[in-house]
């Protein structure tokens, strides 16, 4: 691979990186969203009877945002691993850039 192309994989690569870390930061806000909603519902429920209707329904209600929380902790695993491989090969084509920079400089030598 060429300087040219080596340089514009790198680029390309390294927008998709930070496409990456932008959608890691949403999930991160929308489960900060989730944690809060859960928390206020916690404490709702804490002064109501156990066993009453109102203290079911939010059970449900704090069960059906653990679920979303989890869908959204894997979704953040998945970014995660694919950042990491996004990372690995601009790590790779770093070195190939350096490559081809170093003969370059070494035919003008």
């Amino acid at each position: 691979m060429g300087l040219a192309a080596s340089q514009a994989r790198f680029l390309g690569l390294t927008a998709r990186k930070s496409d990456l870390e932008l959608q890691g930061q949403f999930i991160n806000q929308n489960r900060m969203m989730l944690a809060n909603a859960m928390g206020q519902l916690f404490s709702s429920t804490s002064s109501l009877d156990p066993d009453s209707k109102e203290s079911k329904v939010m059970q449900m209600r704090i069960e059906r945002l653990q679920t979303v929380d989890k869908m959204l902790e894997m979704q953040l695993r998945r970014v995660d691993t694919q950042q990491q491989a996004v990372q690995t090969e601009i790590s790779a084509v770093q070195k190939v850039i350096d490559k081809n920079i170093d003969m370059s400089f070494k035919t003008f030598q």
